[in-house]
C-alpha cells in the first residue's frame, strides 16, 4: 500500500486538539506532527533554526494542516517559555505534548565523555524535557497526554550510542513516575524507535555495512520509518489508547528490548 493510499485510512482522533512537537521541523518529530495534522490537529513545531521552521510550516500548510512554528531550542529557557507562550496566545491550550528532542554530540565511551558533554547530554536529552513541561502541563486540559521520544538504545546499548542511550533510559524512567504524578488527568507514555534512516541517524544509516548489521538484528529484517514511529506516537497520544500510561512502546522491527 502506497503512503496515499495509506494517508486515506487514516482516521480524525484529533480533531479539535492541539498538538505541540519539539524538534520537529524533520526526521521523526517532523513525520510526527505530520500525522497528528492530518488527523485533524492543530500543530505547533520547533526547532533551532527559522529558516527550518519557516520551511517546515509551509510543508504542512501545503497539505491542508494547521500549523505554526516557533524557534525553540529546549535548552534555553526563554526560548521554552516563548514556545508555550506562543502555542497559548495562538490556541489556547495543549493537548499532546509530544518531547522529543535530542543530541548525541559525543562517540566516545562513557569514561572518556568530557563533562562538559555529559552536561550538554544530560540538559538536553532529559531535564530539558523536565522543564518544558513545567511551562506546558498548567495549560493542558483533563484528557491530554505526554510522549517521549526515546530510542532502543535505552534497552540496547550501541558502540558510540552508550551515554546517549543512558540519557534515552532515563526517559523510560521519568516516563513511569510522571504518569504517576500526573494521574488521573494527564497520560504520560514513551516511544522508542529502533534504528531510522534520518538525518541524526546517518551516521548508521548511509554505511552499507552498518545498515545491514542493523537489519539483521531485527525479525522484519528491516529499519523503519518516520511514518511508523509516528503512527506509533499517534496512537499513544489519541483515544486509542485512554487505558495506557506510563509506559513504553518500542517501535524496532523485533528487536530485543528488555533491561
Amino acid at each position: 500500500m502506497s503512503k496515499m493510499e495509506r494517508e486515506k485510512n487514516f482516521g480524525r482522533r484529533f480533531e479539535g486538539k492541539v498538538a505541540l512537537v519539539t524538534a520537529s521541523t524533520q526526521g521523526i518529530g517532523f513525520a510526527i506532527a505530520e500525522r497528528l495534522g492530518l488527523e485533524g490537529a492543530s500543530v505547533i513545531i520547533s526547532s533551532r533554526k527559522q529558516k527550518n521552521v519557516d520551511e517546515a510550516v509551509e510543508q504542512l500548510k501545503a497539505r491542508g494542516i494547521k500549523a505554526i512554528g516557533v524557534v525553540c531550542h529546549v535548552s534555553n529557557a526563554q526560548q521554552r517559555k516563548n514556545l508555550i507562550d506562543r502555542s497559548i496566545q495562538r490556541y489556547g491550550k495543549i493537548d499532546v505534548v509530544v518531547s522529543n528532542a535530542a543530541v548525541n554530540p559525543s562517540v566516545e565511551t562513557i569514561l572518556e565523555t568530557e563533562e562538559a558533554i555529559l552536561d550538554k547530554l544530560w540538559e538536553t536529552n532529559v531535564k530539558s524535557s523536565i522543564l518544558l513541561l513545567k511551562d506546558a502541563v498548567p495549560h493542558m486540559p483533563k484528557g491530554s497526554s505526554i510522549i517521549f521520544i526515546s530510542s532502543m538504545s535505552a534497552f540496547l546499548p550501541q558502540p558510540s550510542l552508550t551515554m546517549y542511550g543512558v540519557t534515552k533510559t532515563a526517559l523510560v524512567g521519568l516516563t513511569k513516575a510522571l504518569a504517576l504524578e500526573m494521574a488521573p488527568d494527564i497520560r504520560v507514555n514513551c516511544v522508542a524507535p529502533g534504528t531510522v534512516p534520518t538525518h541524526f541517524a546517518s551516521y548508521l544509516t548511509t554505511n552499507n555495512d552498518v545498515k545491514v548489521a542493523i537489519e539483521g538484528l531485527t525479525l522484519l529484517k528491516r529499519l523503519g520509518t518516520t511514518e511508523e514511529i509516528a503512527a506509533a506516537t499517534a496512537f499513544l497520544a489519541s483515544d486509542d489508547a485512554s487505558y495506557i500510561t506510563g509506559e513504553t512502546l518500542v517501535v524496532s522491527g523485533g528487536m530485543p528490548s528488555r533491561l
